[in-house]
């Protein structure tokens, strides 16, 4: 697979710049774990960073050639498709430190789209080089592969057979320890999505989601101000994702 002179986040036609995963603040949540210094050299080498994304900007849609597969460097971006009645439907959120397009690969076009939730930016690295450079590396194969293993582990909460506090609280669970991986609060933390985007990755209606908010306000689990969210009573919240709560 060959990548063209533009990478997918660079469509105005901006240069791209490099950047230095070693002295990134998220080097350790992306590709570069566990690689030494001169495969980390090596990797830094095919890596482009984006200009800056703005709330409801695509980065990519469905249909799109797959070339590039991105890290998320700062903001949050949210994956959706159209359905058949046209129709929108959430498939998952993603952080800093977190790839995005890895849908892609096998089909060589993306299955869905992925727009910015927030002002945002990316990492690019062209697959087909990184393709490359995994045969050689298998340190960084293995990164990809464990990339790709823990976000399938946690997209079960939209598939399981459970009651809608329960996805609820294992959503805010899942968020809670995903922002905690990047160094950030895992009890206090904003939501970048709105209600009808996470009522739509969970299969609940709109006004679902805010009933669950509001009695987890009540209940003292919650402190809610608009979209920042505190986590009170992190023993209560994991008795409802568990389903141990009445």
């Amino acid at each position: 697979m060959e990548c063209g002179a533009k990478v997918i986040e660079l469509k105005s036609g901006a240069r791209p710049v490099r950047i230095t995963c070693s002295r990134c603040s998220l080097g350790e949540l992306c590709l570069p774990r566990s690689l030494n210094e001169h495969e980390t050299t090596q990797l830094e080498e095919i890596v482009e960073r984006s200009r800056p994304y703005h709330g409801g900007e695509l980065l990519f849609r469905a249909g799109d050639s797959f070339r590039t597969i991105a890290a998320v460097r700062s903001g949050c971006f949210k994956s959706f498709l159209i359905n058949e009645e046209g129709e929108e439907q959430v498939l998952d959120f993603h952080l800093p430190g977190e790839i995005v397009g890895l849908d892609a690969i096998h089909s060589g076009t993306h299955l869905s789209s992925c727009v910015a939730l927030d002002t945002a930016a990316v990492c690019g690295l062209c697959f087909g080089s990184l393709s490359d450079l995994a045969r050689s590396i298998p340190a960084l194969q293995n990164e990809l592969f464990d990339i790709m293993s823990q976000r399938i582990s946690e997209l079960g909460i939209t598939s399981g057979d459970y009651t809608a506090d329960q996805r609820f609280a294992l959503f805010l669970e899942s968020l809670s320890r995903r922002y905690s991986r990047r160094g950030y609060s895992a009890k206090e933390f904003t939501l970048a999505m709105s209600r009808r985007d996470i009522a739509n990755y969970l299969h609940l209606a709109t006004e679902t989601v805010s009933r669950i908010l509001s009695r987890m306000k009540e209940n003292g689990i919650l402190e809610v101000r608009r979209k920042q969210i505190r986590i009170c009573d992190s023993d209560a919240l994991h008795a409802i994702g568990q389903g141990l709560s009445n």
